[in-house]
């Protein structure tokens, strides 16, 4: 236990570095970008891109400018770092001075890019991201047909990719998938010898497709399954976090006893009931009150009564006594309980799940094995 912190998150480069080999070879020859939103889905941005480059990826995703700017004095100058949501109005001289690429996601940022360049007197690079069906950011079909006879908007721009996400694509068999790829396919011929970029993670681990140029690799980078709905298949990736908090108080109750705000919960039999040290505000659902559970010895330990703020209650009735005390370590995350299973129990999704991680948590990063900068995805 490490002092004055809510619990314990290890994070495992090496499993990181695996999940991009194994996405790098599943894709070949396509590139594999790493998808780092979010403080890399709240692992770190920093720390996960630094892997990542010493495995050979060399394009990296972030959401906002704000990221953008956080992160690019931890890449090499040359290694470009596109912004998925594109740019307000008014933020483009600053992403040109910082030299990160914006994802330009309508006409009027194609036009506001175009202009930023003129004034510059030189190129400035840019994805375009095109809606294939998602109805979410990308041209549309009317704003592609506009661009196709006023091809001069796109002067001064040096079109990286050309771009669009599957909004299917962690249920491989959905027909929507292909419906999406052959749009995508048709489009794309509208930008010749401009690279493409279609597949998430769940694209990526699709068999029987063409993958395109470059791979945006997110949730499995980091351990999530790529692939869910209805009838999951297995999940191919390594776990990447590992997330222990700490018993910090144990007592006896009767039957009958009520446990935690509104006594939501009320024990059938005598029990022993540990208090955690974690609770919503360090990114544990609310949701799991009652429903979820932690781990101790490999015995399941259920949560009972509601998620407080700083803390959680379990039972350990079951729980041999010589592992409990104040301090004891309680898996909430780890091998007896994976990220997609407790988003299962939330009734979420574990993008969800780690991007809600917080910040009183000791970080422990487990550095990738130097053998692993040997494995390489090539350019597009």
């Amino acid at each position: 236990m490490q002092h004055g912190t809510a619990a314990t998150l290890r994070i495992d480069l090496g499993a990181l570095v695996a999940n991009y080999a194994l996405i790098a070879r599943q894709v070949a020859p396509a590139a594999v970008a790493g998808v780092v939103k979010a403080d890399a889905y709240g692992l770190g941005a920093a720390e996960v891109s630094q892997a990542l480059l010493a495995a050979g990826c060399r394009h990296f995703f972030v959401a906002h400018l704000c990221e953008a700017t956080a992160l690019k004095p931890h890449l090499p100058a040359d290694i470009p770092l596109y912004i998925l949501n594109g740019l307000p109005p008014g933020a483009q001289a600053a992403c040109a001075a910082l030299g990160a690429v914006p994802v330009l996601n309508s006409l009027v940022q194609i036009d506001d890019w175009a202009a930023a360049a003129r004034s510059r007197g030189r190129a400035l690079p840019a994805v375009i991201q095109v809606d294939t069906g998602m109805s979410r950011l990308g041209l549309t079909p009317d704003e592609l047909a506009i661009l196709r006879d006023q091809p001069h908007r796109l002067d001064g721009i040096a079109l990286q990719l050309i771009m669009t996400h599957l909004a299917c694509a962690d249920e491989p068999d959905d027909a929507f998938n292909r419906e999406q790829r052959d749009r995508f396919d048709a489009i794309a011929s509208q930008f010749p010898g401009v690279p493409r970029s279609i597949d998430n993670s769940g694209g990526a681990m699709a068999t029987g497709v063409r993958h395109g140029d470059v791979v945006r690799a997110g949730i499995a980078l980091y351990g999530g399954a790529p692939h869910g709905g209805p009838d999951p298949h297995p999940n191919p990736m390594q776990a990447v976090i590992a997330l222990d908090a700490y018993i910090l108080q144990l007592r006896t109750v009767p039957a009958g006893a009520g446990v935690g705000y509104g006594l939501t919960h009320r024990c059938d039999r005598p029990s022993h009931i540990a208090t955690l040290s974690v609770g919503y505000a360090d990114g544990w659902p609310r949701h799991l009150s009652s429903r979820g559970s932690a781990y101790i010895g490999g015995v399941r330990a259920p949560i009972v009564g509601r998620v407080s703020m700083d803390s959680m209650a379990i039972d350990v009735t079951d729980v041999p006594d010589h592992l409990l005390h104040p301090g004891a370590s309680v898996e909430l995350i780890g091998p007896h309980q994976t990220i997609d299973a407790v988003a299962a129990q939330a009734d979420t999704i574990s993008y969800e799940i780690l991007t809600r991680l917080g910040h009183r948590y000791a970080r422990s990063y487990l550095p990738a094995p130097a053998a692993a900068a040997d494995q390489r995805s090539g350019k597009p």
